[in-house]
């Protein structure tokens, strides 16, 4: 029985992840299809990956979302690492009520997010744009780089900060010469996640976004509305793939801080 268990256990984990994603698979196949509509494999090319990389609103549509997701990964990993190491270090009052809370954007559904700020935006009379989309995607970034950097800080011996002190360095010395370097994995972490994040979001997106503001989901959305191509498909995959890297990347050093 405790062989067969584990083998059971293995197909069915197997079947669930195929299920999850067959989908992306097929979508990566006939991405390398030649037919126009790519509902039938016939043959090897790479001719849609070349005409997503010349197409003119693609090409729009990721400076948009490179404007947006680099300064989101810069600003909410700086406003993480601060709010962590407060949250961390400091015992104040309302501690415990504002760390929870940092879980509510994270369990909380996009599309009530999204509502939310674009009523927001608008009782304010605040124009929809690149920049709405931008405070949009810091407001729920912020949370994720300051529970991963919270996550590493809790693994740091704090040893090596009272022997640097012990040693005559002040607290802002030991900051920086001591917990940073110790914080980097987890900062680094923190940063290569926040960038898929920022440039997959649809939902809030969709509601804060205004004309000339379209990102890179957003073009894939007015593109499938007309029917779903092989250039559809070649984008999908790098908006897939791309992406991914950035996470494997991360979670790498993630898992590589905690020894």
């Amino acid at each position: 029985m405790n062989r067969i268990s584990p083998r059971l256990l293995s197909i069915g984990c197997g079947v669930v992840y195929l299920f999850m994603y067959a989908p992306l698979l097929v979508l990566m196949v006939f991405s390398f299809t030649p037919t126009e509509y790519g509902v039938a494999w016939e043959g090897f090319t790479l001719k849609w990956y070349k005409a997503v990389f010349n197409n003119k609103n693609i090409q729009d549509a990721l400076k948009v979302s490179l404007i947006i997701a680099i300064p989101t990964v810069l600003i909410s990993t700086a406003i993480g690492t601060i709010t962590a190491f407060t949250l961390y270090r400091y015992k104040f009052l309302g501690r415990a009520l504002y760390q929870g809370a940092l879980y509510i954007p994270l369990v909380m559904p996009d599309l009530v997010i999204g509502i939310s700020l674009l009523l927001f935006y608008t009782s304010i009379k605040f124009e929809l744009g690149i920049l709405t989309i931008l405070l949009a995607h810091i407001s729920f970034s912020i949370p994720l780089t300051t529970l991963v950097i919270i996550a590493r800080m809790q693994r740091i011996d704090r040893t090596l900060e009272d022997a640097a002190m012990d040693l005559g360095a002040d607290e802002w010395t030991t900051m920086w010469k001591v917990t940073l370097p110790l914080l980097k994995p987890g900062i680094l972490a923190a940063a290569l996640l926040t960038f898929p994040w920022s440039f997959n979001d649809f939902v809030i997106t969709f509601f804060v976004s205004g004309v000339g503001s379209s990102t890179l989901p957003l073009r894939v959305y007015s593109m499938i509305r007309l029917g779903v191509s092989p250039m559809v498909n070649a984008l999908g995959t790098l908006i897939v793939v791309v992406p991914l890297i950035f996470v494997i990347i991360g979670t790498y050093f993630d898992r590589r801080s905690v020894s």
